[in-house]
């Protein structure tokens, strides 16, 4: 059965399997268009380091059987998301990967973004935006799930392989977005501290900010009311179902 994708809440699923089907993006009037790109020309004159990429964004979600999900998806670009802003029009939902990553002693990595993203000081899991396959190649769960490996590595520089990672949740949020978030193995906090401390240096030392500028540790849910600055609307949901199901 088809649904509606909400605009508001957060829905947390168990899913067995997704299936994934690219779509035709919906024609967009001229005007809504236009206003869009004064909308994203706007942003980037007020942070020059936002980059106009290609993303994948949801055209429709569909439950084939009680835990089997098919996504239907497009190719946009960032600059899509700017009709969020513009009166009148319509945005299609993001769709992003992220990672619980537990430490050994039982606390949940979550991470800052900085300054140079759209949505600076923001708490949240690491991950990002699920970009779309190259010509001849598929967008299926073992694509994303190593998206998901990616993102852990470039944010974090943990170098989880792709297999070790397992689809844990998916979540609908803010705009209707879906996220898949992952599970990875625990490690010692002084090796995740380490990795991403190096992985923050290698970014600077090529001349780009990181996208994350902190990390924090929670040991409950209770925790996240320490972390100064909005949070991902996903991110309460998520820890207290992690510790929930401890």
């Amino acid at each position: 059965m088809a649904e509606t994708l909400p605009q508001a809440g957060i829905d947390l699923f168990d899913v067995d399997r997704l299936v994934l089907a690219e779509a035709a993006e919906p024609p967009l009037p001229p005007e809504d268009a236009k206003a869009r790109d004064r909308v994203w020309d706007s942003a980037v004159r007020a942070n020059p380091a936002l980059f106009d990429g290609p993303v994948v964004a949801i055209r429709g979600l569909e439950w084939i059987s009680r835990r089997v999900l098919r996504l239907s998806w497009v190719r946009v670009t960032y600059r899509h998301y700017a009709l969020r802003r513009v009166p009148g029009a319509s945005a299609l939902p993001s769709l992003f990967v992220n990672v619980v990553q537990p430490t050994d002693d039982g606390r949940v990595v979550t991470a800052r973004m900085s300054t140079s993203t759209a949505a600076q000081g923001r708490w949240q899991l690491p991950g990002g935006s699920v970009e779309p396959p190259q010509s001849g190649a598929a967008l299926d769960e073992s694509a994303l799930t190593g998206q998901a490996a990616r993102e852990l590595a470039e944010e974090l520089g943990i170098g989880t392989a792709a297999e070790d990672l397992k689809l844990w949740v998916i979540t609908r949020g803010e705009n209707g977005s879906i996220g898949l978030t992952y599970l990875a193995p625990a490690l010692p906090e002084a090796a995740l501290r380490e990795d991403f401390t190096a992985a923050t240096a290698a970014e600077r030392a090529q001349g780009r900010e990181p996208e994350l500028d902190d990390i924090a540790l929670v040991r409950s849910p209770d925790d996240l009311a320490g972390l100064t600055g909005p949070h991902a609307d996903y991110l309460g949901p998520v820890v207290r179902r992690f510790f929930g199901c401890r």
